[in-house]
């Protein structure tokens, strides 16, 4: 389902390289002639990502380039792009068309809670993405899921015929109450349903760590940082792909030489996620993932993901925090006019109106 059981690493079409606001064709190709010379194959897009340019760029540096064998395709079904059950099969046809391919390998209910779970069944949308199974047009239907354990067990409890579930799992998350990553694995593992992770390195937030952090993984482990997250992520049974979101051939390189050959953490490591997270968790920094699926309905152009990186840099004591906010384009943390939409989008459920003014305060006055 998932290609070699020992390529566990997915390239996400999520945070690709950029030039100003459009895509990096040029450098994207590089990544993706790369990420399949060292034998790596799951692709993983979705219609809304990078303001719907990222199927195009994936046609452009794959499908376009390479033989249907030598790729597994991951997209997704997500709103705000259907709004009932006739719209979904078209835009299926728009999401092939996008990518250049006959089928999708795999194709997931994106982002499911318990709110958006209801909207998807209003929508009869698992029942038409069964259909398309049926008809060859899908391989493999399964769901990226952001809520908590026990929406998750009605999901494939009313579902069982799901492929597999896409979590946001890493160390950071394992006990987090809102995520939930561990509680969710547990579900799927009782389920028996293949886990493909994502946000392993928390939006490059594990690839970062402060100094006391990153002085006790030294103590018990010789990978960097981001290494060490996706080597945590990689390292439980029944993980059978560790999603990367990479914006540079350095972050690939280095990505592929971990996963290459992921060695099983020891026990040293394994005991050191817990107070890596307390060290963390103790930062109180703003947990944005920088997915931007606020971002799109934003009648403001906030970049909100932008606004709250420049605020960590300030909270971390960074130097540059205050022009690193002025260089974000877009409108200002001020200009947010209190409609609630980026805080419906949230994966991670934060308080984004009242983050955006806490910013506002920092550096606007």
């Amino acid at each position: 389902m998932f290609g070699p059981a020992d390529k566990k690493l997915g390239f996400g079409f999520m945070r690709l390289p950029m030039k100003g606001e459009e895509v990096d064709i040029e450098t994207t190709c590089r990544m993706v002639d790369e990420f399949l010379a060292a034998g790596f194959c799951y692709f993983d897009t979705a219609h809304g990502y990078h303001d719907g340019q990222s199927e195009a760029a994936l046609k452009a540096a794959l499908t376009s380039r390479y033989p249907r064998e030598k790729y597994i395709l991951a997209d997704k079904l997500s709103p705000p792009f259907f709004e009932k059950e006739a719209d979904i099969r078209p835009l299926f046809e728009q999401q092939l068309e996008a990518c250049g391919v006959e089928y999708f390998d795999m194709y997931l209910m994106h982002a499911q809670s318990a709110g958006r779970f209801e909207f998807y069944k209003s929508c009869r949308a698992y029942e038409t993405a069964f259909a398309l199974k049926a008809e060859g047009r899908v391989r493999h239907v399964g769901i990226s899921f952001h809520d908590t354990a026990p929406v998750l067990e009605r999901i494939l409890t009313e579902y069982p015929q799901l492929d597999f579930v896409q979590l946001q799992f890493n160390y950071l998350d394992y006990e987090d109450p809102q995520v939930q990553s561990r509680a969710c694995y547990e579900v799927c593992r009782r389920h028996q349903k293949p886990v493909v992770v994502m946000e392993p390195v928390r939006g490059g937030r594990l690839a970062q760590l402060p100094d006391e952090a990153r002085a006790l993984l030294a103590k018990v482990s010789d990978s960097r940082p981001a290494g060490f997250a996706l080597r945590f992520a990689a390292d439980f049974e029944g993980v059978k792909m560790v999603l990367s979101g990479m914006s540079s051939l350095n972050q690939l390189e280095e990505n592929l030489r971990v996963m290459s050959a992921p060695a099983p953490l020891s026990g040293a490591e394994r005991a050191a996620a817990e107070p890596l997270r307390r060290i963390l968790t103790a930062q109180q920094l703003v947990q944005c993932t920088a997915c931007g699926y606020c971002t799109s309905g934003c009648p403001a152009a906030i970049r909100i993901p932008d606004r709250f990186a420049a605020y960590n840099a300030r909270l971390r004591g960074e130097t540059d925090a205050a022009a690193r906010y002025a260089a974000v384009p877009g409108g200002e943390a001020s200009a947010c006019v209190g409609c609630g939409a980026c805080e419906k989008a949230c994966p991670q459920k934060l308080p984004i109106r009242k983050l955006l003014a806490l910013a506002a305060r920092e550096f606007e006055q």
